[in-house]
């Protein structure tokens, strides 16, 4: 069999792999596809975890659940499907979320070979952190529409999924979203803060007001016409309240709502007079005189998903998504957006349309905005087979102990010139600098000391930024004050208080230890006073940064702006609600600009995105593992029993 010497294989590895033990993170996708190779490929003990439960449009792909699965646990069902391509397979299914104080490094210590089939990064870096600390080898994939790829994980000797920089995500300044929409993405961001706004969890970043700080706007021309009218109305006008407590207020009455959201507030951008110089100015409506027709729409697509709705249509919707929210508000407090939830993408597509049909920008049908707003990429049902048994191939390679022979492989949708789909790459060594994996991992964070508060370190940085759980913070002073604690209560107190109120200043240090991750770090602050427009810190020094960055070299950035509508990727969903679903498989590469050059590809280009481009480029740039004998075959695997 040609190519079948370049993989010597133990003749026992048929005995090691029924008596190893593997853990799958994640049902969905890829999951399902994995969990059958791994059945016919004879391994006996498997645990599968994963947190959702099965929707109606899974079953387009997710080959191990039917119809009449809807609503039961994934990783149940997987198991019950899985049982019957062979009985005597020992699989436990956990209908649970990995970040589960249960699944410590005691637990991730019982296995052979961890593999991952996610679709978000939080989860991502926690499976990968419990890896390294309990010493247990990690298969990472993803795979995005045609696009896939597969690596390895091992500490001390490849790089862990954290080594190279996280994408910094797609950003709008603030005063984009809020004064000068110009694309139909920057309606439907404001749309989700609106949701947010009325129904979610307030962010100051993300008031959907108009912006009277935008540096373009000089002009007061009209202003003071739009306050009085909205004071005589008496329909709440522009006066500058909680969003929240306005539409409380009106017991958000939906014409009430309508006429502050997209007449006063659209009136008073007017009154902007230097933000219209060169931009044509939006266009208010009136509830009365909506026009039943919107020239700019072009209706396409025999499904009602993909007709584009008129104005009117959008007015009506908003009325009846807004009710059903209410209720849902009532009854349940706090609404997280969710692209699956009727009424939740109903409100946010009528009012992205609404708001696009003011700006005069092309709008979107519910199909395109669900799309744009929950950052889905059309799942194809064989590249997530073929990306499963890549998995499985990797495994075997670490279970035989082969570790010089495993790869990063990148799936294409076209095939380069040797006529391959399928390209591996030569897997590289950690990253010295990592904050994750390096034998001391330090950090330094610029910021100012005076303004940024407790609460602000402990959610933006800490969790958002550096992906911990629970984290326990000390002041390095010999005296180790905490000043966070993942105990609840212990330091609410702390919450609004500054940094600089503890005598936290440039040059201190601070010790964060998450005993849920077996994670310690050092922060080195670094004190700034003028940090960038809208920025609360940067994480600088330490972090290696991408070779495509427009920013300052060896800095990663957050700037609190609102973010492209990606469901798991504005800046990640919050830990303590993983979702183990592949349902849209997350993109695990990123980076937009491509060099020219001849340099080798490698793992370290994992995080670009996996795009047409990316792909091309890999194309140009990797010097494969392949010899130019093409009778090669490099993932060949030859099973002995």
């Amino acid at each position: 069999m040609a190519g079948a010497s370049q993989y010597p294989m133990p003749e026992n590895l048929a005995k090691i792999v029924t008596e190893s033990k593997i853990l799958v993170v994640g049902a969905g996708g890829i999951g399902c596809e994995l969990l059958k190779n791994l059945v016919l490929t004879g391994f006996q003990d498997i645990v599968v975890l994963d947190l959702d439960t099965i929707d109606v449009s899974n079953l387009n792909r997710q080959f191990l659940f039917q119809k009449k699965h809807v609503g039961n646990s994934k990783s149940q069902v997987a198991k019950e499907s899985c049982i019957r391509f062979n009985p005597y397979v020992k699989i436990d299914a956990k209908h649970d979320s990995i970040t589960n104080p249960e699944y410590n490094r005691d637990f991730f210590m019982q296995f052979d070979v961890v593999m991952n089939a996610l679709d978000n990064r939080a989860a991502r870096n926690h499976v990968n952190r419990m890896c390294l600390a309990a010493d247990v080898p990690l298969v990472e994939s993803g795979s995005a529409g045609y696009l896939g790829q597969v690596t390895v994980i091992k500490k001390s000797k490849f790089e862990c999924y954290e080594c190279q920089p996280s994408p910094r995500e797609k950003t709008f300044p603030g005063c984009t979203i809020r004064n000068t929409p110009s694309e139909p993405i920057h309606c439907i961001v404001w749309a989700k803060h609106l949701f947010n706004q009325l129904f979610g969890e307030e962010d100051p970043d993300q008031d959907v007001s108009p912006d009277t700080a935008d540096p373009e706007a000089a002009g007061d021309s009209g202003r003071l016409a739009v306050d009085t009218e909205a004071k005589s109305s008496g329909a709440g006008g522009i006066e500058r309240v909680s969003t929240r407590e306005w539409a409380e207020a009106s017991d958000h009455d939906p014409q009430k709502l309508f006429k502050k959201l997209f007449h006063d507030d659209i009136q008073y951008l007017l009154s902007m007079d230097k933000l219209w110089v060169k931009r044509r100015p939006p266009v208010p409506l009136i509830w009365e005189q909506l026009p039943k027709e919107d020239i700019l729409t072009t209706r396409r697509g025999s499904l009602e998903a993909q007709r584009l709705w008129t104005v009117q249509e959008c007015a009506n919707v908003f009325s009846d998504s807004l009710k059903d929210l209410k209720e849902q508000y009532k009854q349940r407090g706090e609404l997280a957006w969710d692209k699956d939830d009727k009424a939740a993408m109903d409100f946010v597509t009528c009012t992205a349309n609404l708001r696009s049909h003011i700006f005069l920008i092309p709008q979107k049908s519910r199909f395109d905005v669900k799309s744009m707003a929950g950052n889905i990429i059309p799942a194809i049902a064989t590249t997530n087979a073929v990306i499963a048994g890549l998995i499985v191939v990797e495994a075997l390679k670490i279970l035989a102990g082969s570790f010089n022979k495993c790869k990063t492989v990148y799936m294409s949708r076209f095939a380069n010139a040797r006529r391959k789909l399928l390209i591996p790459c030569e897997l590289v060594s950690p990253n010295p600098k990592c904050y994750v994996c390096s034998p001391k991992p330090e950090v330094s964070v610029k910021l100012n000391t005076n303004t940024l508060t407790i609460k602000s370190l402990e959610d933006k940085i800490f969790k958002a930024c550096l992906g911990m759980i629970a984290p326990d913070v000390e002041i390095d002073d010999g005296k180790g004050s905490i000043i966070i604690s993942s105990e609840a209560g212990e330091t609410e107190g702390n919450n609004n208080k500054t940094l600089s109120s503890f005598a936290i200043s440039g040059g201190s240090r601070l010790k964060a230890d998450d005993f849920l991750q077996n994670y310690e770090l050092i922060i080195n602050i670094v004190q700034c006073e003028n940090l960038a427009e809208e920025k609360e810190f940067e994480i600088v020094g330490t972090i290696p940064e991408a070779s495509d960055s427009k920013e300052t070299p060896g800095a990663i950035t957050n700037n609190g702006t609102a973010v492209n509508g990606g469901a798991e990727d504005q800046a990640g969903p919050s830990m303590g609600s993983v979702q183990e679903d592949d349902e849209d498989e997350l993109i695990m590469m990123e980076s937009e600009d491509e060099d020219e050059d001849d340099e080798a590809l490698s793992s370290s280009n994992r995080k670009r995105p996996l795009t047409e481009e990316t792909h091309q480029a890999i194309f140009k740039k990797a010097r494969l593992s392949e010899t130019d004998d093409d009778t090669k075959d490099d993932n060949l695997v030859v099973l002995e029993s």
